[in-house]
């Protein structure tokens, strides 16, 4: 089995990814910022699937952090033959008079960092004659909500123009477009979860099962939800003014918390037992 290198691993959707690709036998690469948590994670994967899991503790915010990250993709010693860019987070701010910092790292980790571990996967992945790229993008890349979605929307545009280029290739390239997925994202980015109704989240299981076999499909475009794929083409059809005034910063300016959280690129662990 090939090898996956996972980005924000050590929780929500990523650390799901770890273990299902685990369990289906891929040896792993994990990529988060917290070392520690990450060497736990390990050794459960290592213990449960019996498969070798490698410890990468890298701050994509920051660019030696995303150069190392690159260079452990370029590797032809030990090749990565899916690339799964999930690290992200929510900021829990408006654009105007927010922090610019905070701006420019959300910008660093879900843009820059997703298009330079691309370009380092895809030309090794294509002199290899397999593998596949997997970009976390969001059904918020639809709508207008601040700049997550704007960064979101770009997630989406980049891996729909990067499968064209690889078509002629035996590498794909899928993008992920979940909704609301029950896991300590929204927390962690201070908002509140109860903004949205009940009915509209997803299991964290499910989303990845979608992924993966999308993955597998070579799909270039995975919404896992009928209900999703269909407020998607809602958003595509309806007028601009529509989607501005449904979909604009008022939609999660109603979410954020009034407090600031400690850390927002810090979202809890999920509880999960070695063997699951």
């Amino acid at each position: 089995m090939g090898t996956a290198l996972v980005t924000g691993a050590s929780s929500g959707l990523g650390l799901e990814f770890a273990w299902q690709l685990a369990a289906a036998r891929h040896d792993l690469v994990l990529v988060a910022r917290r070392g520690p948590v990450l060497e736990e994670i390990a050794e459960e994967l290592r213990q449960a699937a019996g498969v070798r899991v490698e410890v990468l503790p890298a701050d994509l915010a920051q660019r030696d952090g995303v150069d190392a990250v690159a260079e452990r993709l370029r590797s032809p010693e030990a090749p990565v033959g899916l690339l799964v860019n999930n690290a992200g987070f929510g900021l829990g701010q408006g654009f105007v008079g927010g922090d610019l910092a905070r701006e420019e790292e959300a910008l660093d980790v879900l843009v820059r960092a997703v298009l330079v571990l691309s370009h380092a996967a895809a030309p090794a992945m294509v002199a290899r004659g397999h593998g596949a790229i997997l970009n976390v993008s969001s059904v918020a890349s639809h709508t207008l909500m601040g700049t997550y979605a704007a960064h979101k929307a770009w997630v989406r545009s980049f891996t729909e123009a990067l499968a064209a280029e690889l078509r002629t290739t035996p590498v794909t390239a899928t993008v992920l477009m979940p909704g609301l997925v029950r896991t300590g994202f929204h927390a962690a980015s201070g908002l509140k979860a109860e903004t949205w109704p009940e009915f509209g989240w997803l299991r964290a299981e499910d989303v990845v099962t979608a992924a993966l076999a999308a993955v597998r499909r070579g799909d270039v475009l995975c919404t896992p939800s009928l209900m999703y794929k269909t407020a998607n083409a809602a958003l595509r059809l309806a007028p601009r003014w529509l989607v501005r005034s449904a979909t604009g910063p008022g939609l999660s300016a109603r979410a954020i918390l009034d407090r600031s959280p400690h850390d927002q690129r810090h979202p809890p662990r999920p509880p999960r037992s070695p063997g699951a």
